[in-house]
């Protein structure tokens, strides 16, 4: 897929997101952790920052930290429109109303944009597309994926998916996903296929509720390991 800074709608979530998408706990944060598609997300930074090991991979981090802030400034209106729009879409119990989603969200990619250009000197934002990953096998203890497969299935194949998540079973032996649904709140046509092809072929594979709903119907998360 061919891909462009006018393509692109960055809309990052912030590291407490983080943990309650992929029930990460506090001696799993001292793992090397591999972060795909995490656009202008707070996570790297905040991990960072507590003396954790992170490498976040997305194709936004070709450009520069003022031409993704440019990028979000002008999205913001659209999305902002769209959530309210739409809004029985969503489940508004940790986040309360449109206006403090904006606020979420600006705080979390604030947090990045502090941190970015420091971050992509020290190799910690790598400018990189799933399923084509710069890394040497078992670089990573847990790959984590949030708001790319399933979510966006409408323009990602089933193919594409299978390469992405064998991909990052490559670099890592543990995997999680968040979430399982598409951007209108459907569970992915993709997913219990795939869920078949992974655990004929070798894979371990799990779904289970987690501490976050945002998108109505969307608070699981697959993990997928490799048999022991």
């Amino acid at each position: 897929m061919t891909f462009s800074l006018g393509s692109v709608v960055p809309w990052g979530r912030s590291f407490h997101e983080y943990l309650l998408f992929f029930d990460l706990r506090d001696d799993e944060l001292h793992k090397r952790v591999l972060g795909c598609a995490d656009g202008p997300a707070g996570f790297n930074s905040e991990l960072t920052a507590r003396g954790g090991s992170i490498v976040s991979c997305d194709p936004l981090y070709q450009y520069s930290g003022e031409e993704i802030r440019s990028r979000i400034d002008v999205c913001y209106p659209t999305i902002h429109e769209q959530v309210a729009t739409n809004r029985n879409l969503f489940v508004w119990d940790t986040i309360h109303s449109p206006e403090q989603l904006r606020d979420w969200r600006f705080s979390a990619m604030n947090v990045f944009l502090a941190d970015y250009e420091k971050g992509r000197r020290d190799g910690r934002y790598c400018a990189a597309t799933l399923p084509y990953l710069p890394f040497a096998a078992d670089s990573f203890d847990l790959a984590i994926c949030s708001h790319l497969l399933f979510y966006y299935s409408d323009m990602l194949s089933r193919d594409c998916h299978d390469a992405a998540i064998r991909e990052m079973l490559r670099i890592a032996p543990e995997v999680r996903i968040f979430p399982l649904v598409d951007l209108n709140g459907r569970v992915s046509r993709y997913r219990d296929a795939l869920i078949t092809t992974l655990k004929k072929t070798g894979f371990e594979v799990t779904i289970r509720d987690v501490r976050y709903e945002f998108i109505r119907g969307g608070n699981q998360m697959m993990t997928i390991t490799r048999k022991t």
